[in-house]
C-alpha cells in the first residue's frame, strides 16, 4: 500500500441543501495515524466523510489532503490524489462480480492500475474468501462478505488515506472482526484511516485518536484510550 498522507479538516461547514449538518467541525488525521470519530445516528459523521470524498460540497472551511486543498475539487480528483472512500451500505454493483468490482477500484489511478495484479493479490491475503468468491455476483454474498470487497476495492486505488463508513453495520462478530483487523493491517502498513463506526468500544481501542461529533460539531477529542476511560463517552455509547 501507498505511504500515508496527511488528512486535516479545517472549520468545515456542509448539508444538504438550505439544511444544515456541520458546524465549524475541524479533524486532523496525521500522516500514518488511525482516528475515529463516533457521536448518535445524525450527527453528522457521515457528512464529514462525504465532504472529504468531495460528493458533499463544503459551505465553508477547508479539507486538505497531503497539502493540496481539496475543498472544492471533484471527487475523481481527489481519488486520483490518493483518497479512498469505502460507503454506508457498502454501493457495490450487485450484477458485476466480486472481481469486477475490485477492479474498478484501480480504474481512476494510474498508478493503481499498473499495480492492479499485485494490489489485488494483498487484497485477497487480506480477504482470502473473496479469492474463492472471485467469479460470484457480488450481490449475491452475505453481508460480510460484501463489506469485505467495499474494502477491498477500495484498496485496490492503492489511496494514502482511507475513509471507512460504519464498516460493522449488519455484520456480525466473527465479520466485524475480520474486517476491522483487515484495517489494522493496512493502518500498519503505513496507509492513514479515518474511521465512522458504531462499535465505540471497538473503534476506540484501535485509534489512536478520536473524536466525538455531536448535532454536527465536535465537542470532544483524545486518545482513543483515554475517550475510552472518559466517563461522559462510557456513559453516553458504552453503556457503561
Amino acid at each position: 500500500m501507498t505511504q500515508g498522507q496527511e488528512l486535516i479538516i479545517e472549520n468545515l461547514a456542509a448539508g444538504y441543501g438550505k439544511v444544515q449538518v456541520l458546524w465549524d467541525v475541524s479533524v486532523r488525521v496525521g500522516a500514518g495515524e488511525f482516528v475515529a470519530m463516533i457521536g448518535a445516528n445524525g450527527a453528522g459523521k457521515t457528512t464529514t466523510l462525504r465532504s472529504v470524498s468531495g460528493v458533499v460540497r463544503p459551505s465553508a472551511g477547508r479539507i486538505t489532503l497531503g497539502g493540496r486543498d481539496i475543498s472544492r475539487a471533484q471527487p475523481s480528483e481527489i481519488v486520483k490524489l490518493g483518497l479512498g472512500h469505502v460507503p454506508e451500505g457498502r454501493e457495490l454493483f450487485p450484477l458485476m462480480t466480486v472481481l469486477e468490482n475490485l477492479e474498478l477500484g484501480a480504474a481512476m489511478r494510474p498508478e493503481a492500475a499498473a499495480a492492479q495484479k499485485h494490489t489485488l493479490e494483498h487484497v485477497y491475503s487480506l480477504f482470502p474468501r473473496l479469492a474463492e468468491r472471485a467469479g460470484q455476483l457480488a450481490g449475491t454474498l452475505s453481508g460480510g462478505e460484501q463489506q469485505m470487497v467495499a474494502v477491498g476495492r477500495a484498496l485496490m486505488g492503492r489511496p494514502s488515506v482511507l475513509v471507512v463508513d460504519e464498516p460493522s453495520l449488519g455484520l456480525s462478530p466473527l465479520m466485524t472482526q475480520t474486517v476491522f483487523e483487515a484495517l489494522r493491517a493496512v493502518n500498519a502498513e503505513g496507509v492513514s484511516v479515518l474511521l465512522v463506526e458504531q462499535n465505540v468500544g471497538l473503534s476506540l481501542r484501535l485509534a489512536h485518536r478520536a473524536y466525538v461529533l455531536e448535532n454536527g460539531q465536535v465537542v470532544k477529542e483524545g486518545t482513543g484510550a483515554a475517550l475510552l476511560q472518559d466517563p461522559s463517552v462510557r456513559e453516553a455509547y458504552l453503556a457503561l
